[in-house]
């Protein structure tokens, strides 16, 4: 945005904006240089967050567009699809884009997606098949993993970026949501030497390590007792906070899942209301088993941040409004859109330091009102006193804005 209006003040044209979104830009390293001269801390510790954003679109032409599910509509909806990598600052609480990619599904995934369908149908008028294992199958190694294609993109990704840092910033956990919290993307993370920290299902089969005598015959036990997040032992119980009716217990262990050959760091939050016995109990782990329980659940509701970013890329820079068609141009406007965000990031910081609730609608308005100004004042023919150009500027300035302004005090 800013550079278009640059062409704009010299005179460039709609060929000249729409050059701009048909030529190849190296957008990963474009947002990693931005946030390294503009954003990072050497003192801040910083974590990596990464999530898929949903930009529904109508018409059957532009590049890669397919049936998504929305988590906002909760079903699947024609659209786009970009999986974006976010740096999350731990001492300022916010994330900010480093690199976008589409996700485009390969027809021999929609084969096979569309095959699963079929099948799922099938089995429900299928009679029921016995329990166990069948006869003859043999032991499988769990330690080999062929990851999805989605997973392989994904670690594309990881991979690019780690690469482009080139050991500037120092990344140990990689924030994924529920979606990533099984043994596949465990792997994947952990072969970019990165520690996962994500979500399971409220149910997940997790088991205590056995701890029993050793069997007469065959293998030692792996897995012990299930864990039941309502009679979990005080030895494992951390903290217990009483707030609004709500008793919240937070658990930390060791524990063993079936799908994953290695032990994991499990963080139980049981929720209680002291009122109707209502309870919910939400499941975080990590691959780091030397983390504490503090720690994992804060770093994972920092991962929300990046939530926040899509919010803003829609909302405000056009992520939900861009009609471009061509592969080029879509990822040039969902680029620009993110890195919008941190430019803005960047320009609020200025104004936060005077007022905390300075906003993106407050950032607009502010340019717009100098924009104005400044136009207005260059039709005039006589030169204004300075006193009266800077009462202007900030009147104009604050019309739009949504946080009052403070009153202007003038010197001499």
């Amino acid at each position: 945005m800013l550079g278009l209006s640059r062409w704009a003040d010299k005179g460039g044209s709609y060929r000249t904006v729409q050059r701009f979104f048909y030529t190849v830009i190296p957008w990963g390293q474009l947002f990693w240089s931005f946030f390294r001269e503009r954003l990072l801390d050497q003192q801040d510790t910083y974590l990596l967050a990464g999530d898929e954003c949903i930009v529904t679109k109508a018409g059957d032409r532009t590049h890669g567009l397919d049936y998504f599910f929305s988590s906002l509509m909760q079903k699947a909806v024609p659209g786009l699809s970009f999986f974006t990598l976010a740096l999350v600052s731990t001492k300022q609480r916010r994330s900010y884009p480093v690199q976008v990619e589409q996700m485009i599904r390969t027809e021999a995934e929609k084969a096979a997606s569309q095959a699963k369908k079929q099948a799922k149908k099938a089995k429900k008028g299928a009679p029921k098949k016995k329990r166990g294992r069948p006869k003859g199958s043999r032991n499988k190694d769990k330690t080999a993993v062929e990851l999805n294609p989605e997973l392989q993109r994904i670690q594309k990704m990881l991979q690019s970026f780690l690469s482009t840092t080139q050991g500037a910033l120092h990344l140990t956990y990689l924030l994924l949501d529920g979606h990533f919290g099984n043994y596949p993307a465990y792997c994947m993370v952990r072969q970019c030497q990165l520690h996962l920290i994500s979500k399971m299902r409220y149910d997940a089969a997790l088991c205590f390590p056995y701890s029993g005598p050793s069997p007469k015959r065959g293998p030692r036990p792996r897995l012990g007792t299930k864990v039941d997040v309502r009679n979990i032992p005080a030895e494992y119980l951390k903290e217990t906070k009483v707030e609004d009716g709500f008793e919240t217990r937070t658990y930390q262990m060791q524990l063993l899942h079936e799908d994953f050959p290695d032990p994991l760091n499990v963080a139980i939050l049981l929720r209680t209301n002291l009122t109707t016995n209502a309870w919910a109990n939400v499941i975080l782990f990590s691959s780091d088993l030397e983390l504490p329980y503090d720690k994992l659940v804060d770093y994972y509701s920092l991962r929300f941040q990046i939530e926040f970013n899509f919010r803003d890329a829609k909302q405000f820079w056009g992520l939900e409004d861009f009609m471009n068609v061509t592969q080029t141009a879509v990822t040039n406007a969902a680029s620009l859109a993110l890195f919008m965000v941190d430019v803005s990031q960047v320009l609020m910081c200025e104004h936060r330091q005077d007022d905390p609730n300075f906003s993106i609608l407050d950032l607009k308005a502010n340019y717009r009102g100098y924009r104005y100004v400044t136009e207005t004042i260059q039709m005039l023919p006589q030169k204004l006193d300075d006193n009266l150009v800077s009462q202007l500027f900030h009147k104009v300035a604050a019309l739009g804005r949504i946080h009052p302004v403070k009153t202007l005090v003038l010197s001499g």
